[in-house]
């Protein structure tokens, strides 16, 4: 028999409810058949597996060598070494897993069983603790190798967050994604009727050249004067949201993984030219990344490479080989790649060439056009915008100043009443954005180190007595329905979709709320502060470099949550057609920026996004 040992503490996770799972077999060892780690034990005679599973990030890269520490006598018998670099069949099998192989001492096949007291798992739990953070501080310093996915590793616990698992989508939600887009076309314009329905027709059935996929966050609004409408806040290149939506059809597991891949990514592999294999590249949200691994390899057929891929690793598995993508496996191996799905977020221009012979999902020219680069989509709003006035249409933004140093800052703040929000141009999740709502808070800014040169300001969307005034008058959150206690909760929307030959269709979509409730007025809770009412990221990012969710603020698309947020379906299609159109502006730029030679035209670049800081980081 095997023997199975499960840890519980806190010192293991960040969140106490996961559980690590020790298993340990004898040489010899056959497993039942209806064993759900069966597939996962190799046939050998002379190996013992030990396997962490559901454990975070951290714990991903823990050299199982503190086994014995856990386990024993048992471990101590087994002489622990690290894994072996050509035969770790669990971790392909099981992406997640940190594995550890071991050739037994004897090989007599007798059954192993051990004891386990408080003692050992304690002492475990702290060896783990420690060793990963040591792994941590080593992480920056030594290269990963990508990891091999096979057809049949799609497993739904590894890809979705576990309340999304038994959760049952909600029926509006439902409806609005059967919909299809004739249908949003009519009753788009049925409420808005000086819309011209050609155009959205032909806005909607848009082919993107390099801006297929993406996620656009969305605030709900109201005026002073009641007009209630979605308006865009940022859109982003490597959105998150699988993870966090429900099946809309219990029957396909990989949800909207296979529907990403099967529009946007199937266009691009249709249209690559050169021999090579399939791989999916990452640096956060292993989760999502490790998904669309397994839905690639299901849907291709073939073995697709997971790939992780830090600007800080100082030997990448990542080459670039006369402008086509190589990764490294385990065994030092390079491997060329046709086509790569990216899910790298953290300053792609650094390592990534803006131009490619790989076909890449998205190209970091998307990135610099808008989808990692608010300067840049600000522009391409007010291009699209202005190409759109005729039509009635437009991208909807709260007041946006681009290119401003932080000498003028405080100019723009006092212009917008003293409330705001600064940005960093090039960052995401959360990161460097400032609301500033006091003078302490402007002072706080301004006595920081910056990265880049350039900020961009924006009106504040707050509540209705402490919002920015513009000549566009002041927009404030719709918020929450208010909960038994009357609070009201500042909520974004993200919406996710995919651009194909056959045009746009929405992917995925959820919600995240902000920490606190609003309040009605500054004064009444000094304690309060305006980033806990209105930020609404997810991600936090540890001082170790690494990062984390606050999931409990998700808000999900199901029969629990969704009555939460107070919207129907006519504001879900609005949100649809602000994040097309966003996606439109932002690919149309990239065209502008982008010549039919697929040459970057660093000059019109350069004066539309003058910082220096980014220019010296673009990998031509």
């Amino acid at each position: 028999m095997a023997t199975l040992i499960r840890l519980q503490s806190r010192e293991l996770t960040k969140t106490s409810s996961q559980c690590a799972k020790v298993l340990f077999h004898p040489p010899n060892f056959v497993p039942n058949a209806t064993d759900p780690l069966a597939a996962a034990i190799p046939d050998s005679k002379d190996t013992k597996f030990a396997v962490i599973d559901g454990a975070t990030a951290d714990l991903a890269n823990i050299d199982l060598s503190d086994a014995p520490t856990i386990v024993g006598s048992l471990a101590a018998s087994i002489g622990h070494s690290r894994s072996s670099s050509t035969s770790n069949p669990i971790a392909s099998c099981c992406p997640a897993a940190v594995v550890a192989t071991a050739t037994a001492s004897s090989t007599t096949g007798d059954e192993t069983d051990a004891d386990v007291d408080s003692a050992g798992v304690e002492a475990g739990a702290e060896a783990i603790a420690a060793k990963a953070k040591a792994k941590a501080k080593a992480k920056a310093k030594q290269g990963c190798n990508a990891q091999l996915v096979m057809a049949g590793d799609f497993e739904q616990a590894n890809h979705f967050y576990p309340r999304v698992l038994n959760a049952q989508i909600h029926p509006l939600v439902l409806s609005f994604f059967q919909l299809g887009n004739e249908r949003i076309i009519a009753r788009y314009v049925h409420l808005r009727p000086n819309v011209n329905q050609d155009k959205l027709r032909e806005l909607l059935a848009y082919k993107p050249k390099h801006f297929a996929w993406a996620g656009s966050d969305l605030f709900n609004v109201t005026t002073d004067q009641g007009q209630h409408q979605m308006i865009i806040i940022e859109t982003n290149s490597c959105p998150s949201g699988q993870k966090s939506m429900p099946l809309l059809q219990d029957t396909d597991e990989c949800g909207g993984y296979r529907s990403v891949l099967r529009s946007a990514f199937g266009d691009l592999l249709r249209s690559t030219e050169i021999g090579g294999e399939l791989a999916v590249i990452y640096d956060k949200n292993h989760m999502e990344a490790s998904g669309y691994a397994a839905a690639m390899a299901e849907e291709s057929g073939e073995h697709v490479w997971l790939v992780e891929y830090h600007d800080t690793d100082q030997d990448p598995p990542v080459r670039w080989t006369d402008r086509v993508m190589e990764i490294r496996d385990v065994a030092g191996a390079w491997h060329p790649i046709r086509a790569c799905f990216r899910y790298v977020t953290q300053r792609p221009w650094s390592r990534i060439p803006l131009y490619t012979r790989t076909r890449v999902l998205n190209p970091v020219i998307a990135c610099l056009a808008g989808g990692r680069n608010k300067m840049m989509a600000a522009r391409a709003y007010e291009m699209l915008n202005a190409e759109l006035r005729p039509y009635n249409m437009s991208v909807r933004v709260p007041l946006t100043i681009y290119n401003v140093v932080r000498d003028e800052v405080p100019l723009w703040i006092d212009s917008m009443g003293g409330h705001a929000v600064i940005k960093n141009p090039y960052s995401n999740a959360g990161q460097g954005v400032w609301t500033i709502t006091t003078k302490e808070d402007l002072r706080s800014f301004m006595a920081l180190d910056h990265r880049y040169d350039k900020f961009i300001v924006q009106s504040l969307v707050g509540n209705a007595s402490w919002s920015s005034t513009t000549h566009d008058g002041c927009f404030y959150h719709v918020g929450t329905v208010p909960n038994k206690k009357n609070n009201i909760f500042v909520c974004d929307v993200r919406m996710m979709i995919a651009g194909a030959s056959d045009g746009f269709r929405p992917i995925s979509i959820y919600a995240r709320r902000a920490r606190l409730p609003l309040i009605a007025k500054l004064e009444d809770d000094p304690a309060a502060t305006s980033w806990g009412m209105l930020g609404t990221n997810l991600s936090v990012k540890l001082p170790d470099g690494s990062w984390t969710t606050e999931s409990q603020r998700l808000v999900l698309m199901d029969r629990k949550d969704f009555n939460q947020l107070g919207i129907g379906i006519d504001d879900l299609i609005d949100a649809y057609i602000q994040t097309v159109l966003s996606v439109i502006a932002i690919d149309k730029m990239c065209q502008r920026l982008v010549d039919n030679g697929d040459k970057f035209n660093y000059d019109l670049f350069r004066a539309l996004n003058p910082d220096d800081a980014l220019l010296s980081e673009l990998t031509l």
